[in-house]
């Protein structure tokens, strides 16, 4: 058997209907697992949320030396990626030697940048955040053909599983 004639999952049919709605997305996902569970095909089956929002957790405050830690701290992540990168010319103590210039001027560049980028802003934007999208339900919708089993299957899950 060749790469290209590996078994594919069968096409969704283009009509789903709704077997199940949630008002988090965990237990549509445990839904879904459970299908998974009773060897039910899964490539039949979407997540599908309604009601899309937009939300931006605030985490803290945003210093301007709370901006140029941050900027050192990724400033060196990158001086480290770049010796270890380089790392495979050096050995020995010369690579330490490299190392240690790496996270140094990485920490140096990274914290100045920080601090501009923080300043340039003008105080307009002191916070730092998460954002993210929540719905506000989640239907398991299936293919047409398939909706009665997945129905049938999820009415037998046990109540602590969804």
């Amino acid at each position: 058997m060749d790469a290209g004639s590996a078994a594919q999952p069968p096409a969704p049919s283009g009509t789903r209907r709704a077997i199940a709605t949630y008002s988090d997305y965990r237990d549509a996902e445990r839904a879904v697992d459970w299908l998974s569970d009773q060897e039910f095909p899964v490539e039949r089956v979407a997540i599908v949320g309604s009601g899309l929002r937009s939300v931006e957790q605030v985490s803290g405050r945003l210093t301007t030396g709370r901006a140029v830690l941050t900027g050192a701290l990724q400033g060196a992540l990158i001086g480290l990626l770049f010796a270890l990168l380089f790392g495979i010319f050096f050995t020995g103590p010369e690579f330490l030697g490299l190392l240690a210039y790496a996270l140094v001027a990485g920490a140096i560049f990274g914290a100045i940048l920080g601090g501009l980028s923080h300043g340039a802003q003008g105080g307009t934007r002191d916070f730092t955040s998460v954002r993210g999208i929540e719905a506000e339900r989640y239907e398991v919708q299936v293919d047409e053909a398939a909706a009665d089993e997945a129905k049938r299957l999820l009415d037998s899950m046990p109540a602590g599983r969804g």
